[in-house]
């Protein structure tokens, strides 16, 4: 099962590792990870996905609250978060496609963030299947590059 984990951690140096070790440890590959200050500057916001079953996650959220840094742990599992996520990405265009593409952007309400004679950066917010859609309509004309953010979560309300 997925699981986004949101951590309020005070912003120092060696935190991202001691956390990122915490989790290779016990075997887990973090699918998606994004952090940045808070409001205030002394805390920084972890979110990290990972895949694994409610008991092992449970114990895990467990460790994470025993590190001396970690202020405060949250997994949206079973309540209700908004999440987004951010992508770069760098289409081929020719004259023959670019109507095409011109039409899927204006679909996904992409951004259009750089244009040259032979592809078209555009900018995408969203969740992750709305980004995965969007990468799909455009990968038959070719994409160049795609760079991606971890996502980002807050609780509702």
């Amino acid at each position: 099962m997925r699981h986004t984990i949101s951590v309020l951690v005070e912003n120092k140096f060696s935190v991202l590792a001691r956390i990122s070790t915490l989790f290779a440890a016990r075997g887990f590959n973090i699918d998606s990870l994004a952090v940045g200050e808070t409001e205030d500057p002394g805390i920084s916001r972890m979110t990290i996905v990972v895949k694994g079953d409610d008991c092992v996650i449970e114990q895990v959220s467990k460790q994470l609250n025993k590190l001396v840094d970690v202020i405060k742990v949250n997994d949206f599992n079973g309540i209700e978060y908004v999440e987004r996520g951010l992508a770069l990405i760098k289409i081929n265009i020719n004259k023959a496609n670019r109507a095409e593409i011109m039409q899927t952007v204006s679909i996904f309400r992409t951004r259009i963030i750089d244009v040259s004679q032979d592809s078209l950066t555009v900018e995408i917010t969203g969740d992750e299947n709305k980004i995965e859609a969007f990468i799909k309509m455009v990968m038959p004309y070719g994409i160049k590059e795609v760079c991606r953010t971890g996502i980002v979560a807050l609780a509702r309300g």
